[in-house]
């Protein structure tokens, strides 16, 4: 609550203290006095209204009850009263001579006690004019009294007692004090039992303690002791349900109970000034408690005295001495001891008045604080309008202001200024009204008047209008002089009132004429207009609320509404029209108006807002409401429904965001609803809002939204909905896919196409429904129902109604498919009610493959198998028909259809049947159809006696049973191996194992068992024994290998080592021993293994080719590599150079295989062999050039061919000497003439040789050699450097190229392919070439198709070399 300062009176009476006198009831005056024995009394608004001059001091005032009379004493008899109806006053002769002390008037009648200094009284009534002396009443002073509502009075005096009296001053008791009285109150005392009435007095005791006196128990007096910190009592106040107010002289502030239980008992204590405290004072009409001292006032709410709710700082003046409240709180008068009086407005009634944007509040008595909204806080700035008078309502309008009191009303132009006064608007003229003016509203040109029950409708301003006939009128006319209207709102175009008969009517002030009426079952207290004025809320005498939409002519009830509704406002944002709130004095419920909804037109509650209390809610916009505060304050308040808006949909927190996506859906809202799902990724959300979207027509949304959820269906659905322009067929279909049926039925039917509901049922096959239906509105789709439900009949198994109606659907013959469905659907229900005959009939006659089927199957569930088999040989299920002919044990039957029979059971079955009847050649037969093989080798071996038929047939099939059969059958013959074989293969291996050590067959056991089973089936525990076996015959080959296939391979290493000590068992010991290597995995056997072939267990190396398989077994291809290198040198030195070039490319593929790269001296070792077999293909095509190339390159390294240096150079002397090369070819013939080759010359080519070197090769002119013909040069693939096209390095790049396959030049990059077997690379043309004469590779000597060979963009795979 803000205080604000109406006036403040500067030492009106002069220095000293100052006493005031609010009036009672209007509380229009102010009574004041002081030390110039002078008697001011102001208005409300600090303008003297009249003097009055005692003959001496003051020494007390009072106003009556009623606050007509003001009753004045001074130091003398004298008595003077001033009415405030005639501003006169009357001096009064009390009948008594004495000074007069203290005047108290009676709280219902005008009766007035004086006390004297003497102690004497006397009792004046004003209306009667009597005056009633008692004299003695007390025996000193008479300090102070009071009258309780049944008129007995009570007085302190100085003689330490108080007296009870009644009006005619006759003493009823006298009571003791301690102390010297003062503050003389009557109250309720809180008892356990209510009594009623005013049963206590209290007073102060000598400023120090508080003493209760209960008129029902005289003889219990209470007097209450303080603190004595608190200091003296300075004053108490009575309030609540029998609670006192203290104040003390020290600053303290308490509140005590008079509860008998709890008498005494402080329930709240605050020092509230530092220094001192002066006075305090209460209003129960405004709930409010005050106290002053130094020179603040501090103000409490009763409610909440522990809070201080407002402080008045008084730092101009030396202090403050006395506070007085007028009754109605309005105002609060404080004294200073300087002897100035401040009043402020403490409370004001809240006035309030809207028409968006415009607010106008009472913020002074005589002050209009005018708004005008704008979502810009920093220009809601109030602009003050001053009245004339203190106004009981108010009103405003786009371009006025009304404010009035009872029957007059101002009107304010607030386009328009006061002449000389800019800030003030331009005030028009008055106007009274025939009664008290309950509320006015007013639009751009009229104001409506709420009075005596009538509405007058008038011009605002006369001047400005020719528009006689239309300047005013008066409602209810004269033909409804009983309607009493209740309320009224003024919109641009129309004037709407209510009467308490229940009327709405609508003024339409263009034409001037009624333009609608609406009436409701009981009287209308209130009603709400919306801004375009077509729809409104009222509120009836039950307090119900309803919306009326005076478009439509109809009313939706308010949900949930407020019991104690104080108003309503729609939202003045247009995006927000149909959002309104309806408060009480504690919340504010925001509700939806859904005009646009599948479910038709409603109202929902969306949620519920706290409200502060005294605050009065006035415009809404976009859900931020502003209202107004006790004080003319304009205050904002954000709805809890919309304060999604604030949070922001960018909030990450997860919960925050749901929430205001509910919000946002309440508030229909779906664009902002969408944006907030596409933050969330939520599909709960998405579905959530695409239902919501449908159910308020908002289809592009809703679309939108499945979009979203990737639910196609939908999509497609809402999508073809785009076009629909009806809305009830819209709703209708929405409702559909929303799977509300009935209600999608009704909008159906009441849409222009009605027969959409017939369509719906037919396609949720609700078939009852939908032949409803089509009777009333499409016969001709009767038939085709009955058709369709008789199909869902049947299914669901209800087949005497699928009848029924199959055969009403035959009645109409819409088509030969209709027909046939019908006539089918007879056939089977007809089976199905057990009527075989007929059904069997129909279906035989309508000859349909999937018909004959179908009724089949039903027989045969039904047990018909006859029936039933006929129909499947109809239907050509042979299988079936011959099943059944089996029950049947017809024989005959089966024999015919065995032909076309598939089954395999049945064929067992007919088997079985033969066998029985002897017939075992047409039972081998059947059983080999039904692929009982065991059954076929058992009647082959018992009884058909061709044991070599079951021998093939066990082989073929690995049949366990038959290999058991076969084996015994074996045995009868005493054929030991075959008896064996077959009983390893029947898994009898325990029979097998025994029967071979009888026989001396443990070898063939054992190699049985290898050539029986593959690696899995494998079981070690069978070779354990064999091993056993033969470690006991110290047969130490085969006991190792069967150790290692038992899978003991430290066992079996041990003994295949002892083996290959033996030379003949030596290649096959090893071979086993690098395979239990590479199986077990195990390093210290692979240790064993290395150290026995090296030669370190006894002192012999063994062959390095073991080594190399033990490398490769074990995946050690750079070991291996090394080993290979070894063995094929050994090999080339041998002469065996195909061999040396298998073990070297065999090598390479492992390396390359593996990711390794080839060592660079293996990779030209490969080269040099390779290049040594190309020789002889070449020499084959006649390419002798080639030819001598590659022998040039074996020659040059010819230390690396020891076996034949001879035949080698004498190839190449003859290949040279072919090709044209005649320094090469004297050069190796001059070799081959040393005397360590010549005596191994071939002697068909010593005599070529020798003449070769006879005539060695011309020499030029100035005597130097001729040089052979230079080699051709081609680019080297990494540089591009040109080198002769046998050369391997680049000397320009210093990089080893890869050499051609084919050719043994280096490659090119302009004709590279490889081959696609071992992926060598070679020259493409040369490859092809070659290929044509002989179509395989010469590295690998694999088929080559040449069409496989393709070119190679890409070469760095094949450039990789060390």
């Amino acid at each position: 609550m803000v205080f604000k300062i109406l006036f403040r009176l500067e030492q009106p009476h002069g220095p000293g203290n100052i006493y005031v006198a609010w009036q009672k009831g209007s509380g229009m005056y102010l009574a004041t006095t002081g030390v110039d024995s002078i008697i001011n009394i102001f208005d409300r608004y600090g303008e003297v209204q009249e003097r009055i001059r005692l003959s001496s001091l003051c020494q007390g005032f009072a106003w009556d009850n009623n606050g007509d009379l003001l009753a004045m004493i001074s130091q003398g008899p004298e008595l003077i009263l001033w009415d405030s109806n005639t501003n006169k006053k009357n001096s009064i002769d009390i009948g008594l001579k004495d000074a007069l002390s203290c005047l108290i008037w009676a709280k219902k009648v005008p009766i007035l006690a004086l006390g004297t200094t003497k102690g004497n009284l006397s009792i004046y009534n004003h209306n009667s004019s009597k005056r009633t002396p008692v004299l003695g009443k007390h025996s000193k002073k008479i300090t102070c009294g009071a009258w309780n509502q049944d008129n007995i009075l009570a007085l302190g005096s100085d003689d330490k007692t108080m007296s009870l009296s009644n009006a005619e001053g006759d003493t009823l008791r006298i009571v003791q004090l301690r102390g010297e009285p003062s503050e003389i109150q009557f109250s309720e005392m809180k008892t356990d039992e209510r009594v009623g009435g005013e049963n206590t007095i209290s007073l102060i005791v000598g400023k120090k303690t508080l003493y209760l006196y209960n008129l029902l128990d005289p003889e219990n007096p209470i007097e209450l002791a303080f603190q004595g910190f608190y200091g003296s009592i300075v004053n108490y106040k009575w309030y609540g349900d029998g609670y006192i107010l203290i104040g003390f002289s020290n600053g303290y502030f308490i509140s005590i109970s008079t509860h008998i239980k709890e008498v005494g008992q402080e329930l709240f204590q605050i020092r509230n000034h530092k220094n001192s405290l002066t006075d305090i004072t209460i209003n129960n009409v405004i709930g409010k408690a005050a106290s002053c001292g130094d020179n603040t006032v501090k103000i409490h709410d009763l409610a909440n005295l522990k809070e201080t709710s407002t402080v008045l700082n008084l730092s101009q003046e030396a202090g403050v001495d006395q506070i007085r409240w007028s009754n109605d709180g309005q105002l609060l008068a404080v004294c200073t001891k300087g002897g100035s009086l401040n009043v402020y407005v403490s409370y004001m009634p809240l006035l309030t008045s809207v028409c968006p944007p415009r607010i106008a509040i009472l913020s002074s008595l005589t002050e209009v604080s005018l708004y005008n909204y704008t979502a810009d806080k920093s220009k809601l700035k109030a602009v003050p309008v001053t009245l004339e008078v203190e106004p009981s309502f108010l009103a405003i309008g786009p371009f006025h202001l009304a404010a009035g009191m009872n029957n007059n009303v101002w009107f304010y132009d607030l386009t328009k200024s006061q002449p000389g006064v800019d800030d003030l608007p331009l005030k028009l003229k008055s106007k009274q009204y025939l009664g008290t003016v309950s509320s006015i509203k007013l639009n751009a040109e009229y104001a409506s008047v709420l009075f005596d029950g009538k509405v007058l409708l008038h011009l605002i301003d006369t001047s400005e209008t020719s528009q006689d006939d239309r300047e005013s009128i008066l409602f209810p006319d004269d033909d409804n002089e009983t309607m009493v209207i209740t309320c009224h709102e003024l919109t641009a175009d129309f004037l709407v009132y209510a009467t308490d008969m229940g009327h709405i009517i609508y003024f339409h002030m263009e034409d001037w004429a009624r333009a609608l009426e609406y009436r409701h079952a009981i009287g209308i207290t209130n009603i709400f207009v919306d801004l375009a004025g077509t729809r409104l809320i009222f509120l009836d005498i039950k307090t119900k609320g309803y919306i009326f939409n005076a478009v439509l002519n109809e009313i939706i009830p308010i949900p949930d509404l407020p019991a104690k509704t104080h108003g309503i406002t729609w939202d003045s944002n247009i995006n927000d029209r149909n959002i309104f709130i309806a408060y009480d004095d504690h919340e504010i419920c925001t509700y939806a108006y859904i005009d646009n909804s599948v479910d038709g037109v409603s109202v929902k509650k969306v949620g519920r807002t706290v409200l502060v209390s005294k605050q009065i809610p006035l415009l809404m916009y976009a859900g931020e409401v502003m209202s107004a505060s006790s004080g003319g304050q304009l205050t904002q308040i954000l709805l809890s429904t919309h304060d999604s808006m604030q949070i922001g949909i960018m909030d990450k927190d997860q919960t925050i965001l749901e929430s205001n996506f509910n919000k946002q859906l309440n508030l229909l809202r779906f664009n902002t609803a969408f944006s907030t799902c596409s933050t969330l990724k939520s599909k709960a959300c998405l579905n959530k809002l695409a239902e919501e979207a449908m159910k308020h027509l908002e289809i592009e949304t809703a679309i939108r939204a499945y979009k979203e959820l990737e639910q196609v269906h939908m999509v497609w659905n809402l999508e073809g909905l785009l076009e629909v322009e009806e809305k009830k067929l819209l709703c209708g279909y929405v409702n559909m896919f929303l799977e509300r049926y009935d209600r999608a039925q009704e909008w159906f039917l009441k849409s222009s196409e009605p027969v959409a509901a017939l369509e719906m049922r037919r396609d949720l096959l609700q078939w009852d429904q939908a032949l409803q239906l089509a009777k009333k509105m499409a016969p001709e789709q009767v038939a085709l129902i009955s058709r369709e439900y008789g199909q869902q009949l049947e299914f669901i198994g209800n087949h005497s109604e699928a009848l029924r109606h199959y055969e009403k659907a035959l009645q109409e013959n819409l088509s030969p498919e209709h027909t046939f469905v019908c006539k089918a659907g007879i056939a089977r229900t007809n089976l199905h009610c057990g009527n075989y005959r007929h059904g069997m009939s129909i279906a035989i006659e309508l000859d349909n493959k999937q018909l004959l089927r179908e009724c089949a199957e039903i027989l045969d569930k039904r047990k018909q198998l006859a029936e039933a088999a006929v129909l499947f040989e109809k239907c050509r299920l042979y299988d079936r028909a011959a099943s059944n002919y089996i029950r049947l044990k017809n024989w005959a039957k089966v024999g015919e259809l065995l032909p076309n029979v598939n089954s395999s059971k049945i064929h067992l079955q007919y088997a079985k049947a033969k066998e029985g009847e002897k017939k075992y050649a047409e039972a081998v037969a059947a059983y080999e159809k039904a692929k009982d093989f065991d059954s076929v080798i058992r009647l082959h071996l018992e009884h058909l006696n061709n044991p070599e038929i079951a021998v093939e047939l066990v082989q073929e099939n690995k049949s366990v049973d038959g290999a058991k059969m076969v084996a015994k059958f074996f045995l009868g013959l005493n054929d030991i191996t075959s008896a064996i074989k077959f009983l390893v293969l029947s898994k009898c291996s325990e029979e097998a194992l025994d029967l071979a050590k009888r026989s001396g067959k443990m070898q063939l056991y054992g190699e049985i068992l290898l050539a029986t089973f593959t690696e899995d089936e494998i079981k070690p525990h069978d070779f354990i024994n064999v091993a056993t076996h033969f470690e006991g015959e110290r047969n130490y080959l085969l006991a190792g290998k069967y150790w290692f296939h038992a899978r003991e391979y430290h066992k079996a290493m041990k003994h295949l080592l002892k083996a290959a000590k033996s030379n003949a068992n030596e290649k096959e010991a090893l071979t086993s021993a690098i395979d239990v290597v590479a199986s077990s995995d195990d390093e210290s056997l692979a240790n064993t293994l290395i150290e026995f072939l090296l030669g370190e267990t006894d002192g012999f190396p063994k062959d390095p080719k073991y080594l190399f398989r033990l490398y490769m077994a074990r995946k050690q291809f750079r070991d291996a590599s090394k080993s290979a290198l070894i063995i094929a040198n050994e090999e080339q030195v041998n002469g065996n150079y195909r061999n040396a070039h298998d073990v070297l490319f065999t090598m390479c593929q492992e390396l390359k295989q593996n990711g390794i790269k080839i060592p660079y001296e293996m990779y030209a070792n490969l080269m040099l062999l390779h290049s040594y077999i190309l020789v002889r293909l070449h020499v084959k095509r006649g390419d002798h050039l080639k030819a001598a190339r590659m022998l040039i390159r074996v020659a040059n390294n010819i230390s690396k061919f020891p076996s034949h240096v001879v035949p080698i150079l004498t190839s190449s002397v003859i290949e040279c000497h072919r090709a044209g090369l005649r320094q090469a070819a004297y050069k190796y013939a001059t070799m081959l003439m040393n005397p360590e080759y010549r005596k191994n010359i071939d002697s068909k080519y010593s005599k070529k040789i020798e003449a070769v070197v006879r005539r060695p090769p011309k020499s030029s002119k100035d005597g130097e050699a001729v040089g052979d013909p230079a080699e051709s040069l081609s680019p080297c693939p990494y540089c591009e450097n040109m080198l002769p096209e046998t050369e391997v390095s680049c000397h320009s790049c210093k990089n080893n190229i890869p050499f051609c396959i084919v050719t043994g030049r280096h490659i090119v990059n302009t004709d590279l392919t490889a081959c696609p077997e071992c992926d060598f690379p070679a020259l493409r043309t040369e490859f092809v070439e070659i290929l044509e004469a002989e179509p395989q590779c010469p590295m690998c000597s694999e088929k080559i198709d040449p069409r496989r060979l393709t070119k190679i963009e890409n070469i760095d795979a094949y450039l990789r070399l060390e």
